[in-house]
């Protein structure tokens, strides 16, 4: 006989019982407290064309993403980004809307990792994105919508880190230096090897004041004090006092909301997708090394699919959340109580009957026919496993036995009884 292999892909797995259900249940708030933020829902297909998320976009490289082709000779992608499958729908849907349109959604990512990386290839993301408000104030909001999200999913310590892409190409700018030396700059930063980015700086021919700068962007971290010190360094750039000029807003905004406790600032912060314009975001927390939240502003994205319009939005990492949930020692989801009715073939109708009055009560009830095979002990074990409170064994069709595993107790009554009390 052929040998079954019943082993996942490298990068998928499986996830059941109850890691499922606290999985669902902490999706399900999430998605809650987006509603409660004005999102509307959106489901985008799982593949679309290679041509939506090709580099121009800004997304993934080809080399990453999933690739294969239709009947007529397509390249089809599964998709690796959620944000540019948003971006093409708003194009085709809210073509001529200029108010705020809010979007949320939840969907399955899928990136051809390298192997023995220990990463998931096929990822679940819940985000939202808001279009056509391009305000300090949306910034805002949706930094506070993850402060919301992240609460309503049983997190009660993370952190924000909040940068702005628009000081990094202030500096650029200023600098005056190729796309070679700006991608090599941008490298040293992004893996925060600021010793390297020191000493390849110092070797350019750049002006001394922004040498002084990339010198200290290991100290460009903090609260809001942070700013005014980045401020000082940059005083005659134009871009770059813009750029700090919006984050004070959105750090004004915030406390407004009470939240400026869970955000600080780190200019080092370059998110890998070329898509983001202005305000970045991630959020941390213990447990996981990886954020659990990746978001920013893309006002430049949506005129790639045919509407200029400025965005902003986020994604959280169910995965690395509930990564940390489970190191946090969050147990947050309610199991609902449960009950097993157990009959013989001479007591179908009878078990049937009961079972629908117990369902009709909102109680969770199996039913399952006893086997001489096993003996009652095994059904109590059973039951015990799978977080049943109370089991019903029909003795015939008018008494039946009730162990109620919560609370210690045996005791047999009669059916008329029984569902008299319920």
């Amino acid at each position: 006989m052929k040998e079954l292999n019943l082993h996942t892909p490298e990068g998928v797995r499986d996830i059941y019982n109850i890691e499922c259900a606290e999985r669902k249940s902490t999706i399900s708030r999430i998605l809650d407290e987006l509603h409660l933020h004005g999102n509307h829902d959106i489901e985008t297909p799982t593949f679309e064309y290679f041509d939506i998320f090709n580099n121009d976009k800004g997304s993934a490289h080809s080399y990453e993403m999933y690739k294969f082709f239709d009947r007529n000779n397509n390249t089809l992608v599964l998709r690796p980004d959620m944000t540019p499958s948003i971006a093409r729908s708003v194009a085709k849907y809210y073509a001529d809307e200029a108010l705020p349109i809010r979007l949320c959604y939840e969907g399955h990512t899928f990136l051809n990792a390298p192997q023995h990386q220990g990463k998931l290839n096929e990822t679940t993301q819940i985000g939202c994105e808001l279009i056509n408000d391009d305000s300090s104030a949306a910034d805002a909001e949706m930094i506070a919508c993850v402060v919301d999200c992240l609460k309503a999913a049983g997190l009660t310590e993370f952190q924000i880190e909040i940068g702005e892409v628009e000081f990094f190409k202030g500096l650029i700018k200023e600098a005056g230096v190729s796309a070679d030396v700006e991608e090599k700059i941008r490298d040293y930063i992004q893996i925060k090897n600021f010793f390297g980015l020191s000493e390849f700086v110092s070797s350019l021919d750049i002006p001394e004041n922004i040498k002084s700068v990339f010198d200290t962007f290991d100290t460009l971290f903090g609260g809001a004090e942070m700013l005014e010190k980045a401020a000082s360094l940059t005083a005659g750039n134009a871009e770059c006092n813009l750029a700090l000029e919006r984050l004070n807003k959105v750090y004004t905004a915030l406390s407004f909301y009470g939240y400026e406790n869970y955000v600080g600032f780190d200019l080092s912060m370059i998110n890998g997708y070329d898509y983001y314009t202005g305000v970045v975001f991630s959020a941390y927390t213990y447990g996981t090394g990886n954020p659990i939240v990746k978001g920013g502003r893309y006002n430049d994205l949506l005129k790639q699919y045919g509407k200029d319009a400025p965005s902003i939005g986020f994604a959280i990492q169910i995965d690395d959340l509930m990564n940390a949930k489970a190191r946090q020692k969050i147990n947050d989801v309610v199991i609902p109580e449960a009950s097993l009715v157990i009959y013989t073939i001479e007591n179908q109708e009878t078990a049937i009957h009961l079972a629908e009055k117990l369902r009709a009560k909102k109680i969770v009830t199996e039913l399952v026919r006893k086997s001489k095979q096993h003996e009652e002990s095994e059904y109590e074990a059973y039951a015990k496993a799978n977080s049943i409170c109370k089991s019903y064994s029909l003795m015939d069709t008018e008494n039946v036995r009730i162990v109620d595993y919560k609370n210690d107790t045996d005791q047999t009554k009669t059916i008329k009884d029984l569902e008299a009390s319920l």
